[in-house]
């Protein structure tokens, strides 16, 4: 076996035929046929998904912003970073604010674009992009009626302690953490 990362490959798959079997709210879903770098065909199952925003909102006593919702297709309530889907034609920085604002009712004063991912690549092509945001006052929106949201500040050790307890399980939100726990270790080793 050859590993490809090692190399300049093109490793570009062509789509050959694509088939859209569902149209949604945020999310639609199609069956694309597409031929592979090595000439063989396949067939890919994509979710289109529309861009998003995660927000790590930090106070001034280095406590982060932790939500609490009930997720159906989970079929639990899961600890996670303020997050929500970019309106067409937003800036991804308006959205996080406005985001925060409606989940949670704090407003920052600034926020920091820090990455883009993916969620899951293999499948879908949802990019999210964490924010960083600070200066926080409370100026609410109102919430969505499909969601009820719980909010509340956690410290580092609190934050630490859900991670080794396995009770932080969204990605969007392990990632975040540990960006935060990161620049925080970085922040007071200087």
């Amino acid at each position: 076996m050859t590993y490809i990362i090692d190399k300049l490959e093109d490793l570009t798959e062509t789509c050959m035929e694509s088939s859209r079997i569902y149209e949604g709210r945020i999310l639609n879903v199609r069956v694309d046929r597409v031929k592979l770098p090595c000439g063989k065909n396949a067939c890919r199952e994509v979710v289109e998904h529309l861009p998003a925003v995660v927000i790590l909102a930090e106070n001034e006593n280095q406590e982060v912003l932790l939500i609490r919702q009930y997720r159906y297709a989970s079929g639990q309530a899961l600890i996670e970073l303020p997050a929500g889907i970019s309106e067409p034609g937003e800036d991804f920085a308006d959205s996080a604010i406005r985001e925060l604002r409606e989940e949670t009712g704090w407003k920052p004063s600034k926020v920091e674009r820090v990455a883009e991912f993916f969620t899951s690549p293999g499948f879908s092509d949802e990019l999210l992009t964490l924010f960083y945001a600070t200066g926080l006052s409370l100026d609410s929106l109102p919430q969505d009626d499909d969601e009820l949201v719980l909010a509340r500040f956690a410290s580092r050790q609190e934050v630490e302690r859900l991670m080794e307890r396995g009770l932080v399980k969204d990605g969007k939100t392990l990632f975040g953490l540990c960006w935060w726990l990161y620049t925080l270790n970085m922040r007071n080793t200087r």
